[in-house]
This record gives structure tokens, sequence and C-alpha cells, in this order.
């Protein structure tokens, strides 16, 4: 494990950590903390860059940069300088009126506003002149690999700390400590997450979605049983991922690939276009070899994430070529030109276009609109 000096200067070496030491010199009242902490000291490159004050959070945000985004209950700032982003709170110590709500929050010192976080590991902070806080065990916890929350009440009070515990013990490899582990599993069995709402759920599932190994959040949010019913097949993920186009949303695509239907999604908020394409991941029909015209014909207007997935479950090299080619193939004539030839309005100039347009995917035709329109006249 790195010391305060060795992070700091890893912070240095980056860019938009540059920039934040040279503000934070000389301010005894500001410091890094949390998750960037954390990874700077396990050797490895911060998610995000936080920053705790016990002075005036607005007026630091507003050093920093432009912000963005700001939340007065919480005394929280988004705060962006070109391609840099940083999150600025006034240090502060909550309390929970009932399980499940958002904290009610007043300022405090630096030593509450660590003993409210999560986990041990992230209840370290780092100010620019080298010194560093935690709260008591968080140094031997990361340096055990071990996940402990800072009391019991923990995942009552706040049970998206749940999912908070499966993303770190996949993307750290870290264990829970006995005690978290049972407090974990008491509090999944005592319904905690029934006290949350669904838009916070589906914050959590998100993040989790997007973590470097998500379908490994995925296996141990369904062992803790913080979800159920999902199908984890690993190589029909990674396959779907390989076709996916860069077009298409990844978070969408994994978990399509493993869900029953879009309905599964709708308790974590989940709005109905994003459950119309995991319904479509789950029911399409696999893809299979054919003709481009007839692939083209079953996988027109479906979502390039249910088409990634249908690949995935068959035959995966025609799901890629009709994703990387024969879905944009076009007609340089369209219905105005046949009309002008002398074809009736009405069904039979889309029908022409139709004909037209298989021909061209199926390689029968020479590029042009007076081949095409030859073609649709012959008709």
């Amino acid at each position: 494990m790195r010391t305060p000096a060795e992070a700091l200067e890893a912070l240095g070496a980056m860019p938009c950590g540059r920039r934040l030491l040279e503000l934070l010199a000389g301010r005894p009242d500001a410091w890094l903390v949390g998750g960037a902490v954390r990874d700077l000291l396990l050797g490895r490159e911060p998610r995000e860059l936080d920053v705790v004050t016990t002075g005036d959070a607005a007026l630091l945000a507003a050093e920093l940069g432009e912000v963005q985004a700001a939340h007065e209950r919480f005394g929280t700032f988004l705060v962006r300088f070109g391609p840099c982003a940083y999150d600025v709170v006034r240090a502060r110590a909550e309390r929970y009126a009932h399980p499940g709500a958002l904290p009610d929050v007043r300022p405090a010192g630096l030593e509450d506003d660590l003993a409210r976080r999560d986990f041990t590991i992230n209840a370290v902070a780092l100010r620019a002149d080298g010194e560093l806080r935690s709260v008591p065990g968080a140094l031997g916890d990361l340096g055990e690999g071990r996940l402990r929350i800072l009391h019991d009440r923990s995942f009552c009070d706040d049970p998206t700390r749940l999912w908070r515990l499966v993303r770190y013990a996949v993307r750290l490899g870290f264990a829970p400590e006995p005690q978290t582990d049972r407090l974990a599993a008491e509090a999944v069995r005592g319904d905690a997450l029934s006290t949350v709402s669904g838009d916070r759920l589906g914050a959590e599932l998100r993040l989790a979605l997007r973590e470097p190994r998500p379908l490994d959040a995925l296996h141990a949010a369904q062992n803790l049983g913080l979800v159920a019913g999902l199908d984890l097949d690993p190589g029909r993920v990674v396959s779907a991922l390989a076709i996916l186009p860069p077009d298409g949303r990844t978070d969408l695509t994994v978990l399509g690939a493993v869900v029953p239907d879009g309905d599964w999604a709708a308790p974590f908020g989940f709005g109905p276009a994003e459950q119309r394409v995991l319904d479509r991941c789950a029911r399409l029909a696999p893809v299979v070899a054919d003709r481009p015209s007839a692939v083209a014909r079953a996988l027109r207007g479906e979502p390039v994430e249910a088409i990634a997935v249908a690949g995935a479950r068959g035959d995966a090299a025609t799901a890629q070529r009709y994703l990387e080619s024969w879905r944009h193939v076009r007609l340089q004539i369209d219905g105005r030109d046949l009309v002008l030839a002398g074809v009736p309005e009405g069904p039979e100039v889309g029908d022409r276009l139709a004909r037209v347009l298989d021909r061209r995917l199926d390689g029968e035709l020479d590029d042009g609109r007076e081949a095409e329109l030859a073609a649709a006249l012959s008709n």
C-alpha cells in the first residue's frame, strides 16, 4: 500500500489531480476524501475526485471551476474545469429519520464527516500537505482487503449500501468481514430494500452495470438477494458486447442479455423506452444465417442492443454483418421517383421499393439510380 506522500505524488501526475493539489495547497480546511484516497493508497487511479471542506464549500467550488450542479440540502457541488470533474461537499454529520430515508444533515467537522460514510475503506481523507485522517481500522482494512461498515444499522439506514458492498467487493477484490457479511444478509432478509425508492435502487443497479466486470457484479447482487430471476450466462453477455455497435448502450445490453423480460426492470425506475429495449432483448428470436434481405426484414427496426443479444443467442457473425453493414444500405430512389415514372400512388409503391432494396442487399443490382429505377419498374 502506498504512503500518503506516494499517493499525493500519484495524484499530482494526473492533470486533474495536479490542478486540485495546486488549489488545495495551503488550505488546512480542505481534504481529498473517500474513494479517491482509497484508490490512491491502493495504487489505483481514482474514478472520481471528491473534496470535503470544513469551510465555505460554495466558495471552494467556484475556485475549482464552473459549478454544474448544486444540492443545497446536502451542501454538495459538481464542478467542471475543462475535462476535469470534482465533487465538493461541506463536511457534515447525518441522522436518518427512519430506515431508507434520505439523511438529515448538519455542518460538522472532518471526523463526523468520515464517520457518516459507508465503509471504513472510504472513511479516509488526505490533505495537500500529506496529512492523512481516517476512522479507526480503515488503513488495516485497506491493507487486508476487508469491507467493514461503520455501525450496525448502516444497511438499514441506507440500504443502497448493500449495492455498494457488491460493487466494491467485485471491483476491488475485497471481502466483507464476518459482521458486515452477517448484517448485510439480515438486512436483505428483513426486506430493507423495500424502504428505498425504485429510482434510488435503479441508480445503484446502473452503477453496477458500469463496473469493469458488470456480470460479476450482477452475480454478487443475485447471490446476496438484491436481484432475482437473472439468467447469468457469461458467454452470452461477452458475445453480445462483442457484437454491439458503438451507438448501442452497454448497460442495457448486459442487462438485456440476462433479464426474463422488460417488466423485470420496472421496479428499478427504468422508463418505458428502456423497458421496451430490455423486452426485445429477451424476446427477439436468435439470429440465423440467411440471405441479407431476409436478415434485414427480420431485424429492421429492432433496438441494436436486442440484435446484439439475439446474435449472441444465434449466429453472431450474421448479426454483426447486419449491424455493421446491411442496416445502413439505402436506395437512391424513393416513392416520388416511382410515381413520376407512372406507378400509381398506394401500397404498390412501397412494395416495389422493398423488393428493390432486397435485391440491393443480396447483391443482385448494380449501384446507381438508373439500375434501381429500372428494377423497380420491371416488377
